[in-house]
């Protein structure tokens, strides 16, 4: 038996998945959830084999919801969501459903991950993040989850980021806290009019410098204005320089 579980803030939109399913009677729902904070719960309690996903949803949307799930299964959006979305599911080989869904598009899909729930062409969730998150809906705010608590900070809000062995360290308004991610996919998410990389292990909000110092020869400190000193490399003095127009 394959193990389902639907999350989508439309019950209607669930009502016709459940339907389309009786279809497929190899295929269990063993829960539905309204948004993502109940699906975050359900996929760690249940362990499906693959969800279904609608990604526009209050609180927290389908993407992020998937970014805090430890091993995320494999999805079959529910969505009418950006076309540059709909071309990273394309490329990872991850399927999506355009709302209203169609009794033969959905039959296709189903087929589909079914088929790709094992084997060399297996679903590559993580890929399907990293693609997405280049989509300009996904650069207003960071999720992470604190103490298992999920926490949305807003990017103005964010001081610093700092490289912690597996993780990012976000340095906000609010206080610190760690995103499992790496520097190099911050670098490329985060608008670069608003944050510059300093040094290999430092990606500052530009916003928050308040003065640039020769520390020595070749080599500079800046101090933000939650009065920390960071070290600037060379690459960085370069990209610092023009980014505030010195």
């Amino acid at each position: 038996m394959i193990r389902t579980i639907l999350i989508d803030d439309e019950s209607l939109a669930r009502d016709i998945v459940k339907h389309y399913l009786n279809d497929f009677p190899d295929i269990e729902v063993v829960a539905e959830c309204s948004d993502g904070f109940e699906g975050i719960k359900s996929i760690t309690q249940h362990q499906p084999d693959f969800i279904f996903l609608d990604i526009q949803m209050p609180k927290i949307n389908g993407f992020e919801m998937l970014e805090l799930v430890e091993n995320p299964p494999a999805v079959i959006f529910t969505t009418a969501f950006d076309e540059y979305a709909i071309k990273a599911f394309e490329v990872n080989a991850i399927d999506y459903l355009l709302k209203p869904i169609e009794k033969n598009r959905f039959d296709q899909a189903v087929q589909k991950i079914a088929s790709k729930l094992s084997g060399p062409d297996a679903v590559t969730t993580q890929e399907l993040l990293d693609s997405a998150a280049m989509s300009p809906a996904q650069h207003n705010r960071v999720v992470v989850k604190n103490n298992g608590v999920i926490k949305i900070i807003a990017v103005a809000d964010i001081h610093y980021l700092e490289a912690d062995d597996d993780y990012v360290k976000l340095s906000t308004t609010e206080g610190i806290f760690h995103k499992n991610k790496t520097m190099s996919f911050f670098e490329r998410t985060l608008d670069p009019a608003q944050f510059i990389r300093i040094h290999r292990s430092y990606i500052i909000n530009l916003a928050q410098v308040t003065r640039i110092e020769l520390k020595e020869k070749d080599s500079y400190i800046v101090l933000l204005k939650s009065d920390i000193w960071l070290p600037v490399s060379k690459t960085g003095y370069v990209k610092l320089k023009a980014a505030l127009g010195m």
